[in-house]
């Protein structure tokens, strides 16, 4: 077996092994699945000299840095002839670059949940973009992977982004902020930066507002981040860290050291506004090494959703942007680094999803994964290696903004079906050869498509089931042009 390969088994099994707290002191945690004890004891059983590793197991600490309406086609990492993205590159250089890395949905605030959640956004009930008068939120009762950490002795942090509140809710005591979601200290906005990535106004730090911000939204939300690294966070207990930048997500504002790299091309302030999220992920990398924290850090880079063209970006040749099903929608950029565990600069195809971030940082932790509600992620280790992961629960979209002809869609192994708002219309790919989604072939594999469009339904029938409908049931949104559902 592949030593590396061997190292993250190794790793996932002792995580599994250990049981820092009694589940009943954990928030909403009551058993450990069924599946979990599975995993383990399938891994003992492969491995019998775990036990002999000697030692106290020490838990990583974990950096989540999330981009907002990044491509997949937009950086030099993934293929892009022209952005610079030095410090993306070397962070796949020193990890593993996942090239079926996809969002929990097309737009931002449902995929930001999933992060959080393990949970398909219409399970916890961020089913839509929270930007205006909305009922929906992330609920108190919804588990976070930062409030199981804390309890376990993690110190945690969120800067940059948060958009798990509608405008109303957000910085109100009568709604879940991020320290109710478990972290330690948090600054962020509502949404956006305002009034533009240049000199925001808006960000809130633990609840009080701290008015104008000299500078660019990345530099500054980075900078929040190495304050809270160098100066503020126990080092003597592990941490977690989000890093939700808000940059390439209009109105876009770039610091002119970042657009004259690209001389007088017309998509500079955009190509530039990459290279300007891109510095932030270098400063916060060089901060971990600084503090002597990066080599035992799981960093995870990825973003929100797809790219908006109008706005210059780009989804590699995939079909589709932001707020669509189809690929160029969800399939986005992700970058894993930990050195010593991941063998540097390789490549991984096999899918994965920002719902699985939940589930993975419980599996490098060791901490249960909560038995009380229906997780939709998976431990990735395998898939950081190359390896297969088995998927209970498919992949599965909706996004209630995407055109109606592909509000919803379903991956099971290299077939996806895309199904319309009514669920009356249905397109079939084989998504492994036509990443481009060129060729639907539900009309000439209709067995297929019949055996997808049943699983899709079912799995849709059990998510609606478990969330909060009545959200969704009353939102009074008109619905897309063409369409008989806003939801």
């Amino acid at each position: 077996m592949n030593p590396w390969c061997l190292f993250i088994i190794l790793t996932a099994t002792f995580a599994f092994s250990i049981s820092p707290l009694p589940l009943s002191e954990v928030r909403g945690v009551n058993e450990v699945t069924d599946s979990s004890k599975s995993i383990a004891g399938e891994l003992e059983d492969d491995n019998p000299d775990v036990s002999k590793l000697g030692g106290e197991f020490e838990r990583p600490n974990i950096v989540v840095f999330v981009a907002d309406d990044m491509g997949w086609g937009d950086s030099g990492t993934f293929g892009h002839k022209l952005i610079k993205t030095p410090n993306l590159d070397k962070l796949a250089a020193r990890g593993v670059k996942l090239t079926q890395c996809y969002s929990a949905c097309a737009v931002c605030s449902p995929s930001r949940s999933a992060i959080l959640t393990g949970r398909h956004p219409y399970r916890n009930g961020v089913w839509r973009h929270l930007s205006g008068k909305h009922s929906a939120h992330l609920r108190a009762s919804e588990i976070t992977y930062p409030i199981l950490l804390k309890s376990i002795g993690y110190e945690t942090c969120h800067v940059g982004k948060w958009h798990l509140n509608s405008l109303p809710q957000f910085n109100n005591e009568k709604f879940p902020q991020p320290g109710d979601h478990g972290y330690d200290h948090w600054m962020t906005t509502h949404n956006n930066a305002h009034p533009s990535h240049r000199n925001p106004d808006n960000f809130v730090r633990n609840g009080k507002p701290i008015g104008e911000q000299q500078g660019y939204s990345a530099q500054i939300v980075a900078g929040e981040a190495i304050q809270w690294l160098s100066t503020i966070r126990d080092k003597t207990k592990p941490f977690a860290l989000s890093v939700w930048v808000h940059e390439p997500h209009s109105p876009i504002a770039t610091d002119p050291k970042f657009s004259k790299l690209y001389g007088d091309h017309d998509n500079r302030t955009y190509m530039g506004n990459i290279s300007q999220l891109d510095d932030a992920v270098g400063q916060v990398v060089e901060t971990l090494e600084n503090e002597k924290a990066f080599d035992n850090t799981l960093f995870i880079f990825t973003s929100d959703n797809g790219p908006v063209a109008k706005f210059g970006g780009t989804t590699g040749g995939l079909r589709g942007g932001k707020r669509s099903d189809h690929e160029g929608g969800i399939r986005v950029p992700g970058i894993v680094s930990w050195p010593c565990k991941i063998e540097p600069g390789t490549t991984s195809s096999i899918p994965v999803v920002g719902t699985d971030i939940f589930t993975t940082v419980l599996a490098v932790t060791g901490i249960p994964v909560p038995g009380d509600r229906t997780i939709d992620g998976v431990n990735i280790l395998p898939a950081l290696a190359g390896k297969p992961v088995e998927r209970p629960i498919p992949l599965f979209w909706r996004t209630h903004v995407s055109p109606p002809e592909n509000r919803l869609a379903m991956r099971v192994g290299d077939w996806k079906i895309i199904g319309n708002d009514t669920l009356t219309k249905f397109q079939l790919y084989d998504i492994e050869k036509d990443w481009k989604e060129e060729n639907d072939l539900a009309t000439s594999m209709p067995e297929k498509t019949e055996s997808m469009k049943k699983r899709l339904l079912k799995l849709w029938e059990q998510v609606k089931t478990e969330g909060p409908n009545e959200w969704w049931e009353s939102e009074r949104n008109r619905p897309a042009k063409g369409g008989t559902l806003n939801y």
